[in-house]
């Protein structure tokens, strides 16, 4: 059959158009008798794509010259056979498919005449008009194969669409089959009823779809809008205030802070990278830091505890972002320690100012105590979980200690849950988030007793607070345990001793 007129289709308005009308077969090669003629270049390939496909496949190479290659790949596959010599009339018997892979053109224009006679499909390496068939690109997935045909007109772009659909398959779609196919013989003959179903639904899928696409484009339109809006503003912004005038008034604000401003950051950021990472550490670490300047006690926990409500609310956050929170224990712990939190910063108010010559000193042997406790825990081996029940006493008795002491919500709730034998990560995480609720509870309390005193301070410890939440979230069990917690058992009791030292001395 002429080609060119079997590949076009009249058209409804009388024009003509150019259809690929072959129709794909996948054959089962190895029960089909194959003769390849030819063992170079175009043969190697040829014989390739045949037994990566179908390794079983039955196929006998005639050529005179034979490629070290092809004698390779012939050897690993028993079913194939190599005849080093002329193509005879002979090697047509009991064949069902030839494939002409020769570098001789009269060779191929001959066996295709001879082949036409016996009834035998021909395929011929770049000459479409000779062949019967065509050798599509294959892309396979485990079980799915797809067969790709340019109608032999551009072999180079059937390849490429082939490297892009096998980049873009998912390797797990042959799970999706297997299971299909065990769905099927389950159902036995109900399958086509289950396949109607189905459609029906995907019907209404698809409906909704469309209308989600509305939707959608109704977004994109919002979407502009406020983009535009925005810009206009932007141009306001920048075209009738007096940026100038701010950066400058900026800069001057910038100098009247402290000069320890940018070290009160940077403590804040390192604090919560400890406390996001491990649950303890920020209130510990700040609080020494705050009594060696000298700060009324009742000031060090009001504005550790309004800075650290900031940072621990993004810490718990992240941690509740990335599943590390276990909602039981959270709620176990949250009313015990606010309660507890709140009669903390009661006490210390009350007595924090009038008793300070032996406050300070309580404090200070208080973070001595939690500094050693954090050093011993790294030293502790995870025990086997145990029955655990008194988490509102210990969310109670942390609250206080942590409020009235400036800090060690972390060392005593999260040390004892993770020797109790529970898992590091959920008490991390909902420690962390029920300590946002706990700081909130304190510097709401020295807020009203109080107010806000060292603003400066509380900014800073903010400012670093903020910025190392994410990342100690995401830090969360990737750190080593060990290390952390002796570097950080070390700083607190070296600075609880110099301060103790300092007070009594």
């Amino acid at each position: 059959m002429d080609s060119n007129t079997d590949n076009t289709i009249a058209s409804a308005n009388g024009s003509v158009e150019m259809k690929n009308r072959l129709y794909p077969v996948f054959l089962k090669l190895d029960q089909l008798n194959i003769l390849l003629v030819g063992a170079g270049n175009v043969g190697l390939e040829k014989l390739h794509s045949l037994l990566s496909n179908s390794p079983e496949a039955k196929i006998i190479v005639v050529a005179p010259e034979i490629r070290d290659e092809v004698r390779r790949l012939v050897f690993k596959h028993p079913s194939c056979q190599l005849v080093q010599r002329r193509f005879q009339a002979s090697d047509l018997e009991d064949k069902q498919l030839i494939i002409l892979a020769s570098d001789d053109k009269g060779l191929h224009e001959n066996i295709k005449a001879q082949a036409k006679e016996l009834g035998i499909l021909v395929n011929v390496a770049d000459t479409p008009d000779l062949c019967d068939f065509y050798l599509g690109s294959i892309v396979q997935k485990g079980n799915l194969k797809i067969a790709i045909s340019t109608n032999g007109k551009s072999p180079t772009v059937a390849k490429r669409i082939r490297e892009v659909l096998h980049e873009a398959l998912p390797g797990e779609l042959d799970d999706v089959i297997e299971n299909l196919h065990k769905v099927r013989n389950k159902l036995n003959g109900n399958f086509d009823s289950k396949v109607k179903r189905l459609n029906d639904i995907t019907k209404v899928l698809v409906e909704k779809d469309n209308v989600s696409g509305e939707q959608r484009w109704r977004k994109i339109a919002s979407y502009s809008l406020i983009g535009f809006g925005l810009m206009l503003i932007g141009h306001f912004i920048f075209s009738y205030l007096p940026l100038n005038q701010m950066a400058s008034d900026a800069k001057t604000w910038y100098s009247t802070l402290d000069s320890n401003f940018h070290w009160f950051v940077l403590a804040g950021f390192l604090a919560q990278m400890v406390d996001g990472a491990t649950s303890m550490g920020y209130g510990v670490t700040s609080a020494i830091v705050l009594m060696s300047a000298n700060v009324s006690p009742a000031a060090i926990s009001g504005s550790i505890h309004t800075a650290e409500m900031f940072a621990s609310g993004a810490s718990g956050y992240s941690h509740y972002k990335f599943g590390n929170v276990n909602k039981k224990m959270f709620k176990a712990l949250l009313i015990p320690g606010v309660i507890g939190a709140v009669l903390g910063a009661i006490l210390l108010v009350k007595f924090g100012e009038t008793h300070i010559r032996y406050i300070r000193p309580i404090m200070a042997a208080y973070t001595l105590i939690l500094g050693i406790k954090i050093f011993i825990s790294a030293f502790r081996s995870m025990t086997a979980k145990k029955k655990f029940k008194r988490y509102g006493l210990l969310a109670g008795f942390g609250g206080f200690l942590d409020s009235f002491g400036g800090g060690g919500w972390g060392p005593i709730v999260t040390s004892t849950l993770i020797t109790k034998g529970r898992t590091p990560k959920y008490v991390v995480g909902s420690v962390s988030l029920t300590e946002f609720f706990v700081t909130l509870a304190s510097a709401f309390t020295f807020f009203t007793l109080i107010g806000v005193q060292h603003w400066q301070v509380i900014l800073a410890l903010v400012i670093g607070g903020l910025v190392a939440a994410p990342m100690a979230a995401k830090l969360n069990g990737k750190l080593p345990r060990k290390a952390s917690f002796i570097l950080l058992g070390v700083i607190v009791v070296a600075w609880s001793i110099r301060i103790l030292v300092k007070t009594l001395g």
